[in-house]
């Protein structure tokens, strides 16, 4: 396979690009726009980009709002007991069909690679057996990590510790906490102590639900970085919203940056999700409820967006589209000058797959797996502007998903065309 008239992220020129069965073999700068010959993919100039990567999501739950009921209070409490009174309908052809209907959603989008948390608050975990099962289905056409999440606590939920290693068991690939939902701060630290025990041991990522609330004296996240630190997994660590650090001091929060400077730990943050579900306790002025995006980016520390939920008890609205998720990250996180825009797709491009472990084999580089997308736009900044849909998906070589650019027929054009 060949592409031409290519632009890649961070060059100027056009490129030309080579595959050979599965992998990249050629990257080479154009003199020019050339003509495509037979079998080329013209790019016509528009960006050819590693693909999108999602790094949040929860498919076990997707496309489940207003069932039983919906989150009247748009809390994230009243969304865990409205996914309660849900789980109690779950059953492996619900929540496989459901799953697959977000996943395409997610593939024509763009997206390639693929996080989801699953509740493993159930005895027979019948969330975290179908997605790994629907990981190795479709190894071909996505990227699937599985994370066992204790939705209900890890200490708080019955037999939640045993679960938990029965799901590592089961196949997840990554081991999930939530301290700031179990019953006491002593029971949140021993979580998290026994995260990352159990993720040493097994040899497994960790992704933790880290104070995803307002409350300034929720300070869990200083717990994880220093266990990941002295576990030397710093890398292997994800904190997931860190909603609180949106209310810390912020002279606690220039002590903590150094802690979390040292560490390395990731961090991901769901910008639509957040500004919904947080803030909801106060009247005005109403916090935004993000964790402090642009300063961790600013510090060198590695952060990435994501969608979290596709129309679920938290969030009932979600469509896939990870540049709307990117759009309102941005300006949310009020990170709105050149510099930002220009690097716009690090994070839900390189970051996130720095989060996910996967950055030795992601990119268009010659020699990694051929993977990539078409997007409308020439750069960065033009493609956020633009908000298209992606052109194709190329996976390991193959194309596996592919549309035509949409065109808007104005009065002249159909004058021209139709003679009026």
């Amino acid at each position: 396979m060949r592409i031409v008239n290519a632009r890649l992220r961070g060059h100027i020129d056009l490129h030309e690009v080579h595959i050979e069965g599965d992998r990249f073999s050629d990257v080479t700068p154009q003199m020019g726009y050339q003509p495509a010959t037979e079998g080329a993919i013209d790019a016509q100039g528009r960006l050819l980009c590693a693909p999108f990567i999602e790094s949040h999501i929860h498919l076990d739950a997707a496309m489940t709002a207003g069932e039983p009921r919906w989150n009247e209070s748009g809390t994230l409490f009243e969304g865990i007991e409205c996914w309660a009174e849900r789980k109690k309908m779950l059953n492996r052809d619900d929540i496989r069909r459901r799953a697959l209907a977000t996943l395409e959603l997610l593939v024509g989008q763009g997206v390639q690679h693929v996080r989801t948390h699953v509740d493993v608050s159930d005895p027979d975990l019948v969330g975290l057996k179908i997605l790994c099962e629907l990981r190795d289905e479709l190894r071909e056409r996505l990227h699937i990590q599985v994370v066992a999440f204790p939705q209900e606590g890890l200490l708080s939920y019955p037999n939640g510790l045993e679960l938990m290693q029965k799901a590592i068991e089961v196949g997840a690939d990554v081991v999930g906490a939530i301290p700031h939902f179990e019953y006491t701060r002593e029971l949140g630290d021993a979580s998290l102590k026994e995260t990352i025990r159990l993720a040493r041991t097994h040899n497994r990522l960790v992704d933790v639900h880290c104070d995803e609330i307002d409350d300034p004296n929720s300070r869990f996240l200083e717990v994880l970085a220093t266990e990941a630190l002295f576990a030397d997994m710093g890398s292997r660590v994800t904190a997931s919203h860190t909603t609180a650090m949106h209310s810390y001091d912020n002279a606690y929060c220039s002590k903590l940056f150094r802690l979390l400077k040292h560490s390395g730990i990731n961090f991901v943050s769901c910008p639509t999700e957040s500004i919904h579900l947080q803030g909801r306790f106060d009247t005005y002025p109403k916090r935004r409820g993000l964790t402090r995006v642009k300063e961790l980016d600013a510090a060198g520390i590695n952060v990435c967006f994501a969608e979290d939920s596709i129309q679920d008890s938290w969030y009932s609205l979600g469509n896939g589209r990870l540049l709307r998720t990117l759009d309102f990250g941005l300006h949310i996180c009020q990170m709105m000058g050149y510099t930002d825009f220009s690097r716009a797709l690090d994070f839900i491009t390189d970051n996130a797959a720095r989060t996910l472990g996967i950055e030795a084999d992601y990119g268009i580089v010659p020699g990694r797996p051929a993977n990539c997308i078409l997007l409308d736009g020439e750069d960065d900044y033009d493609v956020l502007r633009r908000q298209q849909d992606v052109l194709f998906s190329i996976r390991e070589g193959r194309i596996i998903m592919q549309r035509e650019p949409s065109r808007v027929l104005t009065p002249d054009y159909l004058a021209n065309e139709f003679g009026r």
